[in-house]
């Protein structure tokens, strides 16, 4: 796999693009990088054209140094712009967690440059109960959120073969992610995502989409996953019993095999 920049501004990197190929394209969740997608770089290589990226502000990509530089319209137009650069059409696009908001936000647009969809523990808008009430309240405090400092303009991109089998709050794995990320972009896109709903695209959504969701999922509750298995006429559900929100990780087996059938259905 080759890395490249976006206007020497948006990481991402693939392997040799062949014209008789699939290409799928991955992206990661909020606080993470690219690199949670190597071990599904190494199985899918061989067979298909395969690009990650590292959202803005994440990973190796350029931290913007303002709230409204991470709006889902920003991410979904850097996606639009890799494909346009590297001349991609018909893909499939994997999104986990945050990033599901992210390919919902460019389906709006651009559902016909799209084959499919696999959408790993998704929601289509944030959830709404007492804890999410209370962060929503707290992070309307711009004042709070202006000290927090951007001590970079780059990061880098963590190991996650040593956070494999961590559960949906494991300290260690979050002090990772969000240090490397920053607080303050953790936040920001925190914010972001409470403002975003997109029930009302689901029913317009016409092409395959797979659905891959934990019932243990403590982020994202495993019930979004099945108003949206509704309400998208074309869609396949798989529930992972015993599984939690970090499934990219935890449950590579399951969730490469289950990508693979339905690439090849």
């Amino acid at each position: 796999m080759k890395e490249y920049y976006l206007n020497n501004r948006i990481f991402y990197k693939k392997n040799e693009f062949k014209k008789d190929k699939k290409t799928l394209i991955f992206i990661h969740g909020l606080s993470g990088s690219s690199s949670a997608w190597i071990q599904y770089g190494g199985k899918f290589e061989k067979h298909y054209n395969v690009l990650s990226f590292d959202l803005r502000g994440h990973g190796k990509s350029f931290k913007f140094k303002n709230y409204e530089d991470y709006s889902f319209k920003k991410f979904a137009d850097d996606l639009y712009s890799i494909i346009k650069k590297e001349n991609i059409n018909n893909f499939v696009l994997i999104c986990h967690s945050f990033a599901v908001f992210i390919g919902l936000e460019f389906l709006k647009k651009h559902q016909k440059l799209i084959n499919s969809v696999v959408f790993i523990s998704p929601a289509y808008k944030a959830p709404a109960n007492r804890m999410s009430n209370l962060v929503k309240k707290l992070l309307k405090l711009k004042k709070l959120l202006d000290i927090i400092p951007l001590k970079k303009d780059f990061g880098s991109h963590i190991d996650y073969s040593k956070h494999k089998n961590t559960g949906d709050l494991n300290i260690p794995r979050m002090i990772d992610d969000i240090g490397n990320t920053s607080l303050k972009i953790y936040l920001w896109g925190t914010k972001q995502s409470y403002s975003f709903n997109a029930e009302k695209l689901l029913k317009k959504i016409k092409i395959p989409v797979l659905l891959i969701h934990g019932r243990k999922d403590t982020i994202f509750s495993y019930k979004n996953s099945l108003i949206m298995h509704e309400a998208i006429k074309d869609s396949k559900l798989i529930i992972l019993e015993d599984t939690d929100h970090i499934t990219v990780l935890n449950k590579f087996k399951e969730v490469s095999k289950a990508v693979d059938q339905f690439l090849k259905d």
